[in-house]
């Protein structure tokens, strides 16, 4: 079976800590000159390319004389600060070898989250790509706190591809790929060199944090590629610092655990509301609710909202969940967080009489709304 990345045209290439920052050893210079060259020849073989790197904390933290990563936020975003610079330069001076021009591109899962914002953000990554210039991303950890980060990159590197409905999303580590169980525990653990994204199983074999430079895993890894699936995206984990890794994935080579993606393309605005991290507030459904939703694809009346948790606007993003909090769907919601509390429980005829005005006879109209 030939790899996904041969028949890719966009990109998304995300490089972890460990591999950036040749294990906390500082900037690894040939490693990432040997990924630049690489790219190039995909550029040459007519492919888009966007690249997202870790590794600004790492060399922050080895500027700065950190030798165990810091806990305190203010340290860890003077790191992210001063080791951006060194990574920013690096990738301009490997990529400029090639004649290549690079752009720095910082996101936060807010830019993502605002509608506006997303799709600047996707207006410009597609601009930069058309114009023939690498954007390298980062999360902008200089300014996020815990409560508002995308998590890891391997998550932001699932959003990207998202956000510009790249075909494939390529997950380089310092594994070969997802084993059947720990190789480093496991002798009898087998790489499992094809699957399905969203496969349960998968997740279950994932185990926690790789490493002590990232905040990543291989979990985080099989999740990432659940994410990039829903826009259509497969995904590759590979090792790194396997030789020409990305020359021969789009030679058609089979490299490490491919993912493969089951659905295609959703509208750019169930996309938009897929992607939210963070939503503003929860609406708890019934048991007859939730069938409506994910078994006949119906509208959310407010009859079917037994509790609302958390204060929203009308037309923000909010999850739905079951009885036992589970995450059924999210959507625009048409009331507000009082609004709601208001008519849940109330035939949607009531509407008018309780507010005195009439936004919708729905909570979340089905075009607004899409399964999670």
């Amino acid at each position: 079976m030939n790899s996904v990345i041969q028949k890719a045209t966009r990109i998304i290439i995300k490089v972890g800590s460990s591999l950036v920052t040749n294990d906390g050893r500082g900037l690894d210079h040939s490693a990432i000159a040997r990924w630049a060259s690489q790219i190039a020849g995909l550029r040459g073989l007519g492919k888009e390319v966007v690249l997202v790197s870790s590794g600004a904390i790492a060399e922050g933290m080895l500027r700065l004389g950190f030798e165990q990563r810091p806990t305190d936020i203010h340290e860890l975003q003077a790191c992210a600060a001063v080791g951006q610079m060194g990574l920013a330069q690096i990738y301009e001076t490997s990529f400029r070898a090639h004649q290549l021009g690079t752009a720095q591109v910082l996101l936060t899962h807010a830019d993502l989250a605002d509608r506006e914002r997303y799709l600047n953000a996707r207006s410009t990554l597609t601009t930069l790509l058309r114009l023939g210039v690498v954007p390298i991303i980062n999360e902008n950890d200089t300014v996020v706190t815990d409560e508002i980060k995308f998590g890891d990159n391997d998550t932001l590197g699932a959003l990207v591809a998202n956000l510009i409905e790249a075909d494939a999303l390529i997950i380089l580590t310092d594994q070969q790929g997802l084993y059947s169980a720990d190789p480093r525990k496991d002798p009898s653990a087998t790489l499992i060199q094809h699957g399905r994204a969203g496969d349960a199983a998968l997740e279950a074999m994932a185990g926690g944090a790789g490493s002590s430079l990232g905040r990543g895993g291989m979990l985080t890894k099989i999740l990432a590629a659940k994410r990039a699936a829903k826009s259509g995206a497969h995904t590759v984990i590979a090792y790194g610092r396997e030789n020409e890794v990305l020359a021969r994935l789009a030679g058609g080579e089979a490299i490490g655990t491919e993912l493969a993606a089951q659905t295609g393309h959703l509208t750019a605005r169930k996309q938009w509301m897929a992607d939210h991290l963070h939503t503003a507030g929860q609406v708890v459904l019934d048991a007859g609710a939730v069938q409506k939703l994910t078994g006949e694809g119906k509208s959310l009346l407010p009859i079917g909202v037994v509790e609302v948790k958390g204060e929203f606007g009308r037309g923000a993003v909010i999850t739905c969940v079951s009885a036992d909090g589970v995450p059924v769907a999210r959507g625009l919601s048409n009331y507000t967080s009082a609004e709601t509390r208001r008519i849940m429980r109330k035939p949607s005829s009531e509407i008018e009489a309780i507010l005195g005005f009439v936004e919708g006879q729905e909570l979340i109209h089905r075009d607004n709304l899409v399964l999670v």
